[in-house]
């Protein structure tokens, strides 16, 4: 086993190990989620907290970790006889971004459930965990059933396994953590409010602090066991620290006072339930214990706040977390602690060494009323176009010279129509298009290929039946055999890779149609967000079309490269078509089972080259050859219109829409299904 990089020797990162700290002196904190960038060391101070962690004493034998102390009464391999208990080092268990629900939480041999009566059960990664640490690393990119299922484990301190009326329970009581790149995708914000804790991270800007993290690294890789050796004092103090605030926890006092303090504070931030009033006060204990204290103070409150509550204020998918901290530093002189404000003689919360962390700000931390992604930019930043004047001439009000219109706010999102992908797809799980997946309505049954996760009963039953007096059934129990086991199949719903590409070209360039021609991307990236997609952006103007956004699971990006999108200039509708093409045909050979659909935004107008209109439709038809499901989003505006957005559609074998249609609460119907070449809508 290789050896961790020491805890102490990381070099700055205050936040994270002040996080990490107070879960290891109070889990009931309820974990700490770590959001940064690339390479900050996010998993390397997960990994090095487990070497801190006191040892625990268990059972042995048990294989989930029963203390022999207060065994688990309903634990599986009980009940337990009383005897001497072995101590080993506290566990960190790493869920794997593809694991399995079996591999998580646990598998039933339902044949041996079926023919001999009993529960085989075999413990999964959750049991592994139980009193130590679970650590998901990208717990962005982790299938929502698991993170749901995780997430309940470790608010209930249980987990629960049941099949076909089989049911296990054991303990699970864990720490968990989970970090994750928010460039790769973000969190709903109902799971990014069932961690306890969350800190950013980002590399330091400081030149000798990043020649002491390279110095420090290098020496590790080159002699991992002198390098530890070298910072074993500062490791053994740690995790004394550790253990005397553990000791000291039970004997804080969480007065009246603090208490009003921070349920103000909740209450003046507006978080939704009340959950955070509960986080915030444990963790304000924990801080208290950390610098052995036995009473809270405002201090405490305050630092709370800023680890409990960014997380919990995101009101739109798009926003990044942060906190006012004027408006908290009021807040809390208002709600009249004790300690009216920071305290310039206390040292804090970390009491000093290499153990815990500073102010825990996060970085990002703005105003409250800062203004959301779609509204950047607007009315008020932007000249007003003098009445009469061509938005589209050089020289109009917000329109440079040399036929390029600088970047228009947004229209207000609204809620989208579901477009969706005909036919059964076999994609990753998601809530846009029919798929068959693990979790759904059952649909049928098969064979098992493999080892069996879904269980079809009756099938299995009807499969059996017939064998009973040829095996020399003589009981009440049915006689099964590996071969009449049947798998479930079932039906849900498929995350798709939705490629948006949009026409900015000089003939959407009117301001109040540029923004609403946003406002509808924006909308359908919103939908996007929470049908779980992929997307991608491929913007066309002037000369040539050009990749704006690879695909990615950050819609958060996307709305970002839409808004700072440019329009003006000719409209090369044919190039963003073929580069939609050479993006698709990539991303088919990365991820072959997520389908695509294309969402073409534009007004159907084509300029630029010979037969500029022609070539657009011999683009269309490539995609159409290919089966791509498309839908055209149609713009033109204005009593006469030309038609050619439909004209479009029907070269892509897709379906054309309007704006207006685009809307859940139109007239034209709820749902509006995309057809694919070949197949009837």
């Amino acid at each position: 086993m290789s050896t961790p990089y020491p805890f102490t020797a990381i070099v700055g990162q205050d936040d994270l190990r002040l996080g990490l700290l107070l879960n290891a002196v109070s889990p009931a904190v309820g974990g700490v989620l770590v959001r940064g960038e690339k390479g900050t060391a996010k998993s390397t101070a997960v990994r090095a907290l487990a070497a801190l962690m006191p040892e625990v004493s268990v059972v042995p034998g048990c294989r989930f970790s029963c203390d022999p102390v207060s065994p688990d009464p309903a634990c599986p391999d009980g009940p337990h006889a009383e005897a001497a208990g072995v101590s080993r080092p506290a566990r960190t268990v790493e869920l794997p971004v593809g694991a399995s629900e079996d591999r998580l939480v646990g598998a039933l041999d339902i044949e041996r459930a079926l023919s001999e009566g009993v529960k085989a059960f075999e413990p999964g990664l959750l049991a592994d965990a139980h009193r130590g640490i679970l650590y998901v690393d990208e717990v962005n990119l982790l299938h929502d059933h698991l993170v749901d299922l995780l997430l309940d484990a470790a608010a209930m301190g249980a987990s629960y396994v049941e099949r076909e009326g089989v049911s296990v329970r054991h303990a699970a009581r864990f720490l968990l953590v989970g970090t994750m790149n928010p460039e790769e995708g973000e969190l709903r914000p109902q799971l990014l409010d069932r961690f306890g804790l969350t800190v950013e991270v980002s590399a330091s800007r400081d030149t000798d602090e990043r020649v002491e993290v390279v110095r420090r690294r290098l020496a590790y890789d080159d002699d991992p066991e002198g390098f530890t050796a070298r910072w074993a004092e500062e490791e053994g103090a740690l995790r004394e620290r550790i253990a005397v605030a553990r000791a000291l926890l039970p004997r804080v006092v969480l007065g009246d006072g603090v208490l009003r303090q921070i349920a103000a504070t909740c209450a003046a931030f507006e978080v939704d339930g009340m959950r955070a009033d509960i986080v915030m006060a444990r963790t304000a204990t924990a801080l208290a214990a950390w610098a052995g204290r036995e009473e809270v103070t405002a201090d405490d409150v305050r630092q709370a706040a800023l680890l409990a509550l960014p997380h919990r204020r995101r009101r739109n998918p798009f926003d990044a977390p942060g906190l006012d901290e004027e408006k908290l530093d009021r807040t809390l002189d208002e709600a009249g602690g004790q300690d009216g404000g920071p305290d310039d003689d206390d040292p804090g919360p970390d009491g000093g060494g290499d153990g815990g962390g500073g102010g825990g700000v996060p970085p990002q931390a703005d105003g409250e009323d800062r203004t959301p992604p779609h509204a950047e930019g607007g009315s008020d930043d932007t000249p007003s176009e003098a009445p009469g004047s061509a938005p589209d001439a050089p020289g109009a009000p917000g329109r440079p010279a040399g036929g390029e219109q600088r970047p228009v706010a947004s229209a207000e999102p609204f809620r989208a129509k579901m477009l969706s992908v005909p036919g059964l797809g076999e994609g990753a799980a998601g809530r846009r298009s029919r798929a068959r997946t693990e979790h759904g309505r059952t649909t049928g049954a098969r064979r098992p290929e493999g080892a069996l996760t879904k269980l079809h009963l009756a099938a299995t039953v009807r499969a059996a039946a017939p064998h009973q007096r040829a095996r020399g059934r003589t009981g009440r129990g049915l006689v099964v055999r590996r071969d009449d086991l049947r798998q479930a199949v079932r039906e849900g719903r498929e995350g798709n890779l939705v490629l948006f590409v949009v026409d900015a070209s000089g003939s959407m360039a009117a301001r109040q149609r540029m923004s609403a021609v946003k406002g509808a991307v924006l909308s359908l990236l919103l939908d996007a967000y929470q049908r779980r997609d992929k997307v991608g952006l491929v913007t066309f103007r002037g000369k040539e079309a050009e990749v704006a956004l690879p695909p990615t699971s950050s819609v958060d990006a996307a709305a970002a490269r839409l808004e700072s999108l440019p329009t003006g200039g000719r409209t090369p509708l044919a190039a963003g078509l073929l580069k939609a093409h050479d993006v698709l045909r990539v991303e088919r050979l990365r991820d072959p089972s997520r389908r695509p659909l294309l969402v073409v935004v534009t007004d159907g107008r084509a300029t630029g080259g010979p037969e500029p209109v022609a070539l657009a439709g011999r683009a269309g038809r490539l995609h159409r050859s290919e089966g791509t499901a498309s839908v055209v989003v149609d713009c033109e505006s204005g009593y006469v219109r030309l038609g050619l957005a439909g004209e479009l559609a029907r070269e892509l074998g897709g379906t054309a829409v309007t704006l207006d249609e685009l809307r859940a609460d139109s007239i034209a119907g709820l749902v509006k299904d995309v057809t694919a070449a070949g197949r009837a809508a």
